[in-house]
């Protein structure tokens, strides 16, 4: 925040701006965005489908970069685990809320999803996911706005030590708009939407 003080006249004011575009820190550096095949990856919330889709990968949020990609939804709506993997950490914060991370099978990449409403019946640590699988609900717990119910989903290069709270973001945007990205769980083959 940048704040003004005006004094004079026999009283003072305090003028307080948010935080501009130009204020956030940039990115380090920037990461491929092909380093995700195209038919490995769906779009992690029911029925959404690209069109919807709107890159608020660099938008500024409090003094950071955003580092994810907003999918707007009903509250309630279905979040599906994006790619093959586990559930590495189930974890409640004050910003994000209810929070997932899942890792890729080669736990390398991990998958973030936020603000959720709720977790799907029997997600655990440790669970294996297949693409497509419910995992949650679309909410607005943590620091979202109670009138904007989305799904806050990222995905990062976790480093050498495997932390799942650390890792290089990737912009999801590209990547799930990309040509051959599956657009639905209804594309996905039968045994792999809904899973246990």
């Amino acid at each position: 925040m940048r704040k003004w003080i005006l004094a004079g006249l026999g009283f003072t004011a305090v003028f307080t701006l948010a935080w501009t575009a130009a204020d956030v820190p940039k990115p380090k550096t920037v990461v491929p965005t092909n380093i995700i095949a195209a038919d490995a990856i769906i779009i992690p919330v029911a029925g959404v489908q690209i069109e919807k889709l709107k890159d608020n990968f660099t938008d500024a949020r409090a003094g950071h970069v955003h580092g994810a990609l907003d999918i707007m939804a009903a509250r309630g709506t279905p979040v599906l685990a994006a790619v093959d993997g586990k559930v590495r950490k189930l974890f409640t914060s004050k910003a994000g809320g209810i929070t997932i991370y899942e890792t890729d099978p080669a736990e390398e990449m991990i998958y973030y999803y936020a603000h959720l409403d709720r977790y799907a019946d029997g997600l655990v640590e440790g669970k294996l996911l297949r693409r497509g699988d419910v995992i949650g609900y679309v909410g607005s717990t943590g620091n979202a706005p109670r009138n904007s119910p989305h799904l806050h989903f990222a995905i990062s290069i976790l480093p050498p030590t495997k932390e799942w709270w650390k890792g290089e973001p990737v912009n999801p945007y590209p990547i799930l708009t990309a040509r051959g990205v599956t657009r639905s769980s209804s594309e996905l083959p039968q045994h792999q939407a809904g899973g246990d």
